[in-house]
This record gives structure tokens, sequence and C-alpha cells, in this order.
């Protein structure tokens, strides 16, 4: 697929205006208060994997509405002091899979928690074990669409909630530092990486490649690949519910969430992306932390002949660099006695 969307020279300083809601602030808050009213844990098993030189255990926290989330936590075996953390998001259709399937952030040295998408897992990898009790409003089978007409029904509602109460998780789990708390995710995860960072104010970084969810309106006119493409089809269908789609989209906007972040971002893009068209991307770097007061350090790295599975494993190399370089701001060492000699 050839470059479909706007230009380079001009996606360097695309800001699109976006339809945000007045009561977006307080749609959240009220949203996360009541999620927030128990402790996120609820159990903590270890899991034998056949790793020798990882640690992991199989994690249950209290996501939206207190409904229980499953998640992977991970640390590099033998160490014992705190450790920084990376919250991990899994892609659209995607579930939590099996322990040994993600460990890049762990051998990297870091904590790291996988959640699990409630509802999901059913599409590719190896599964989930987290069911969505309340996708039972009017939409179509796909999670873009469920509960697509009432923002408190909207099937991304309540796994946004998770993923900031995985954070919160995470902070209260053994051997982990919670200032040094990071949110990372590709596609859907990295959307849902976003939100968190719209959301939790002293998240220490954020890393996102082809995020979902970004420039939400242009991203339905520009493409007909799912996820975008379950909601065209669904409007196909249901003619008269465009409005009604457009105001609960406009609560899970992920430029919204950009604007009220403050951490450290790390992005990445596909510059042939007809999954989440680059514009979307560039809508949310360039508008990030606008509302904050602050100036974070960010960077975006885009590849231009690179479709949705962008930088791929050169994203991940500059990933781990960056992050550990925005971490040793916070700590004498980020990464405790496991460092090499050097490696700064």
């Amino acid at each position: 697929m050839p470059a479909f969307d706007l230009p380079l020279t001009e996606l360097h300083h695309h800001r699109p205006d976006i339809e945000e809601p007045a009561d977006f602030d307080a749609f959240w808050l009220s949203t996360l208060k009541e999620a927030g009213q128990a402790d996120p844990v609820v159990s903590v098993r270890p899991v034998e994997t056949g790793l020798r030189l990882t640690r992991t255990w199989d994690v249950t926290f209290r996501g939206f509405a207190g409904d229980p989330v499953r998640a992977w936590f991970s640390r590099p075996a033998g160490v014992a002091e705190p450790l920084p953390a990376v919250v991990e998001f899994a892609g659209y259709g995607r579930g939590r899979g099996l322990p040994h399937e993600r460990l890049t952030w762990v051998n990297a040295g870091y904590a790291h928690l996988l959640m699990d998408n409630r509802g999901q897992g059913d599409q590719y990898g190896c599964g989930g074990d987290t069911p969505d009790p309340h996708a039972v409003a009017p939409g179509g089978p796909g999670p873009a669409v469920r509960g697509l007409l009432h923002a408190e029904d909207y099937h991304f509602r309540r796994l946004i909630t998770d993923a900031v109460r995985a954070v919160a998780a995470v902070r209260g789990l053994p051997g982990v530092d919670p200032a040094r708390t990071a949110a990372v995710g590709n596609s859907q995860g990295g959307g849902l990486a976003l939100a968190v960072a719209g959301l939790v104010p002293d998240l220490a970084a954020v890393l996102v490649t082809a995020p979902f969810l970004c420039g939400i309106r242009r991203a339905l006119d520009l493409t007909d690949a799912g996820p975008y493409g379950e909601i065209a089809a669904y409007l196909s269908v249901h003619r008269g519910a465009e409005q009604a789609a457009r105001r609960t989209l406009s609560y899970v906007e992920g430029v919204s969430f950009a604007r009220r972040a403050q951490a450290p971002a790390h992005f990445g893009v596909g510059l042939r992306d007809t999954v989440c068209p680059p514009s979307g991307v560039y809508a949310a770097f360039n508008r990030y932390a606008e509302l904050t007061g602050t100036d974070p350090r960010k960077e975006m790295h885009a590849y231009p002949f690179n479709g949705h599975e962008g930088g791929e494993a050169v994203q991940v190399g500059r990933q781990l660099m960056w992050l550990r370089t925005v971490l040793e701001g916070l700590g004498d060492d980020p990464l405790g006695s496991r460092s090499p000699s050097g490696s700064r």
C-alpha cells in the first residue's frame, strides 16, 4: 500500500481540532472514582514457566466496576531490590496469551505487567482469560462497536479503566518502584497506554507505536481496515446512529488524552499504515501535554515504507534505549545492580 495520508511535511504540523465533549474530564473522573474504591490487587499466584532467569506470577486485579482482570507479572530472577515497572497493553483482539511470550522488558531488567484484554483474545495469539460481563449493550460482534451508541456502555470505557487500574495494581506488587512506572503498547495497546498517560498524572513515561483511537473522525473517513472498518460497517447498517456513535467515540479520543498527559513520551508510526492512519498519531504527538503547562521530553520515529507493523524490532530497540535514559533521572540506577558497568 503506498502512502495514503498527509505528506510528512504536513504531518509535522498536523494539529486538528477535535470534538471534545464539555464533560470529558468529569466523565473520566467519575468512572475512575467508582473503579478505585477498593484495593486493586485481588490475588498474586506464582506460576512455573520453565524459564530459569524469569519469575512469573498470575495476577488478578480489580478493573472497571471491580471486575476481575487477569495479568502476567514477571521479574528477573534473583533480583531483590525494587525495579522500575513496565505495564504493557496488548493489541486489538488479543489476550495476554502465555507468560513466556513477551520477555523483552523483563530481559531488560524491568518488572513487567502484561494486562489481559477483557472480552478479547479470540482473534490471534494464544487467547485471553478475562471475560467482559458488561458486553450486553447493542453493537456488533467486534469490541470496537460493543456499546457504541452510549459512552457509559462502550467497551473502551471499560478497557481504558482496566488499563488505569493495571498501573495502580503493579505499583502495589512486591519488588516494584511505584515512582518509576511506564505504560507501553502498540496499536490498541498504544491507545490504552496513551489514555493512561492522560489519566495518571504521575506516570514516569509512555511509549506508543501506531496508537489506535487517535484522530478517530479522520480515520473513519480514510480507511475501511479494522477496527475502524468495523465501526463504518456498523454505521452502514444503522444509518441513523452516526451522531450517537461519534459522541461516544469523543470520550475515548486519544488526542484528548494526549493533551492532558505530561509524562515523557516516545512515539512510533508507519507512514503507510492503513489500520491506524499516521495523521491521528501525529495529531496526538503534536498536541501532547498542551493542557498541562508542562514541556515533557518527547520524540517521534516515522517509518516511511512501513505499514501497521511500523519499526518492529528496530522500534523496540529505540524504546529500550530511550526508556533507560528517561528513568536515569528518577533514580541512581534505573535497573538496580543488574546494570552492566559502562552501559550509561
